[in-house]
């Protein structure tokens, strides 16, 4: 596991660096976010010694019982949530991440609206947007998104860094990228999370500027 997560990495960083190539941007514009999640400490060290600082997790509890200790060794290391998060977890999430990918509804801006000036750390927030509808999976429906950032911003006082998509698995991904970004323009936000380990040169291509990798660095899980 060790030597192949730290191959994987390599092989990824390969990858995003001609996605970047390809789509005549410059590297640093795409943050790569190794997503950790359901792997133990021991399994992300290797990740981390190859210089890896920025990690993915999809659950508060899960990432409060591996992290403190990781991020304490390597300092500088950054902790996205990139899973659905509880309103009662925010105070939790706020105190570990340094970003939130999932704002997806205004009983949880509200929450973020109150928890973030009394955490004392900035914390990057990006909504969710459901671009397939999709009733399973949480996100804010395209239709939506204008009047949800817009509350986010004058109703809660979040600052809303971006948007965040995952395709539906049994469509092409590129259209549900180009909407995002386009949703993302007209409300002038800069960042785009999108694509990962079978999408994420696409992501590129439509301006992604942060890839959650997990499998092809990790493995499977």
């Amino acid at each position: 596991m060790s030597a192949g997560a730290a191959e994987g990495l390599a092989a990824v960083e390969q990858a995003v660096a001609q996605a970047c190539r390809d789509a005549r941007r410059e590297r640093d514009s795409v943050t790569l976010i190794a997503v950790s999640k359901t792997f133990d400490a021991a399994a992300i060290e290797p990740v981390l010694a190859a210089g890896q600082r920025v990690f993915g997790e999809n659950r508060v509890q899960e990432a409060k019982a591996k992290w403190p200790a990781l991020i304490s060794a390597h300092p500088g290391t950054t902790l996205h949530l990139i899973g659905p998060l509880q309103s009662n977890k925010v105070k939790e999430a706020v105190a570990l991440f340094d970003a939130i990918h999932s704002v997806d509804r205004p009983s949880l801006a509200e929450a973020l609206g109150k928890a973030l000036p009394a955490c004392g750390r900035a914390v990057e927030l990006f909504v969710q947007i459901n671009t397939g509808e999709e009733p399973q999976k949480a996100g804010v429906a395209p239709q939506e998104a204008d009047a949800f950032i817009a509350a986010c911003r004058d109703k809660w006082g979040l600052t809303v860094s971006g948007l965040m998509c995952i395709p539906p698995v049994d469509e092409a991904p590129a259209p549900h990228f180009a909407l995002t970004a386009k949703i993302a323009k007209r409300n002038g936000l800069s960042k785009l999370s999108m694509g990962m380990s079978a999408d994420f040169a696409t992501a590129i291509e439509f301006g992604a500027t942060h890839v959650r990798v997990g499998s092809a660095i990790f493995g499977h899980r």
